[in-house]
């Protein structure tokens, strides 16, 4: 039993100080990763408590703070991950269809070594999206997606081989359409705009940042400063604007936190769930890596994950209905001074420029883009 308690008292001080790691700024993927499993910590520190109440003596200053410890770590875990559970308020509004322009987006990451291709094209005929967003899409995937051609005459296509390709399949024109490489020579991002049956157009952010790890890339930089410079281009957009894509951080991250203030995007999981989308064959180990946001000119009709694929990541549907005036009043989270100097200081650190990105105004996007292949 002596032991036992010993051990539980180790692990809560590992438990406190992986908690602790994320506070530092520093960007080695060793102290990003741990902004990952925050709903699995939580239910480790409850395990811990459970255990501790057990086991534990109560005569002494040393349970005492052992109890504390874990109960400090579940409640600070629990309060990055609580806007994406019901018990917190909705970001996003739901709306009815009621003859407004909608547009409806698939976003999958579809594993470049998986062959379900027919499961994914199978998906794609259920839900009919107006736009398709693949990623890790080598030339295997892009000639097993030929019978799309029909239904979806619009495309942007990137085949790599390096897990970082990326396809766009549109039933909607495109205009303004861009492959660009903003942080890496190796990792395209998409941007275009989107033009609905009304004759609006809407701007659409693809993404696929390197994530931090020991076989990717030992640090954050290049992800925080292309997810920044991106949110910049958004915050300035005057079309109504969507960022979609495997951005390979949590929604709840302070990364993520941080693209949303500096944007103003929305999010519509926030109050409704966290639509875990990786890993798809450990449900122990998920978390949000999928995400759609959108400026405050949409409300929401539908989100939800799809069913496997064969991928490593559930594919996400969303379904958005362009009401201006419905959701005017719809609140991003507020920005503030020193939330404006670490978007500077990221941006520096990945030597992304703002004026690489996509053209944010209606004078911009008149003239012709530039060539960033």
């Amino acid at each position: 039993m002596q032991a036992l308690r010993i051990i539980v008292c180790v692990l809560t001080v590992i438990m406190t100080l992986l908690t602790l790691l994320p506070l530092s700024k520093n960007q080695r993927w060793w102290v990003r990763v741990w902004d990952f499993p925050r709903l699995q910590m939580v239910s480790l520190c409850l395990l811990f408590l459970l255990t501790e109440l057990l086991i534990l003596p109560f005569d002494g200053v040393l349970t005492g703070i052992v109890i504390i410890l874990t109960v400090a770590c579940m409640a600070y875990q629990g309060w990055w991950i609580l806007p994406y559970t019901r018990l917190y308020r909705v970001q996003v509004k739901k709306t009815v269809p009621n003859g407004h322009s909608r547009i409806k987006i698939m976003n999958s990451n579809v594993l470049t070594t998986n062959r379900e291709s027919a499961q994914l094209l199978s998906q794609i005929q259920e839900h009919k999206p107006d736009i398709i967003v693949l990623l890790e899409t080598d030339q295997w995937w892009e000639d097993q997606m030929d019978p799309l051609e029909a239904d979806y005459p619009h495309s942007l296509r990137c085949p790599l081989d390096n897990l970082y390709g990326m396809h766009v399949y549109s039933r909607l024109p495109m205009h303004g359409e861009q492959i660009q490489f903003l942080v890496a020579k190796d990792i395209p991002s998409m941007h275009f705009r989107a033009e609905l049956p009304s004759g609006e157009q809407v701007v659409l952010h693809c993404l696929h940042p390197r994530p931090p790890s020991p076989t990717e890339a030992d640090e954050s930089t290049a992800r925080d400063g292309e997810l920044i410079a991106v949110g910049h281009t958004a915050a300035k957009a005057h079309f109504p604007t969507i960022v979609t894509g495997d951005l390979n951080d949590v929604a709840w991250s302070r990364t993520t936190r941080l693209f949303m203030k500096i944007s103003g995007l929305l999010d519509p999981r926030r109050g409704r769930g966290m639509y875990n989308t990786f890993h798809a064959s450990y449900p122990f180990l998920r978390w949000p890596l999928d995400h759609v946001f959108h400026s405050k000119d949409f409300t929401l009709i539908d989100l939800k994950r799809l069913d496997f694929m064969g991928s490593d990541h559930f594919p996400i549907l969303v379904e958005l209905a362009l009401t201006p005036c419905q959701g005017k009043d719809q609140e991003p989270l507020e920005i503030e001074n020193d939330d404006l100097e670490e978007a500077r200081e990221k941006l520096e650190l990945a030597g992304v420029k703002l004026t690489d990105i996509y053209p944010a105004n209606k004078k911009q996007a008149n003239k012709e883009p530039a060539n960033n292949k």
